[in-house]
């Protein structure tokens, strides 16, 4: 196979993990939105903590290959797992809640998609 057509299909493979990532992320930020903590980790709750985690890994597993996958390719990092694991973590009292931060990035992830 030709260097041309494996770096097609290594960028077909990215673009499917990357719609993969949003998907999960959406799914994490509805149920976050709809009342679940723990997908801001701002709880020390071990309980919360440990039923987010799942995700927390398939997210950031994805993401490290996504960013693999551009490296090859040359492309920047991939923004969205950046961002999201930036916005992770403690915070001042007067930030908003998880629900409310969820509710803001779901609006974000549709402005910039309105398909979603």
């Amino acid at each position: 196979m030709a260097k041309p057509d494996r770096l097609a299909r290594l960028d077909a493979q990215r673009e499917d993990l990357e719609t993969e990532y949003r998907a999960t992320l959406i799914a994490a930020l509805e149920k976050t939105a709809n009342g679940a903590l723990g997908l801001f980790d701002r709880s020390s709750d071990r309980r919360v903590r440990t039923a987010i985690a799942p995700t927390i890994a398939a997210l950031t597993e994805m993401g490290t290959e996504i960013d693999a996958m551009r490296d090859r390719l040359m492309l920047d990092p991939f923004a969205l797992h950046r961002d999201f694991f930036a916005a992770r973590g403690p915070v001042s009292a007067s930030a908003p809640g998880e629900q409310k931060e969820a509710r803001l990035w779901l609006d974000r992830l549709a402005q910039e998609d309105p398909a979603n």
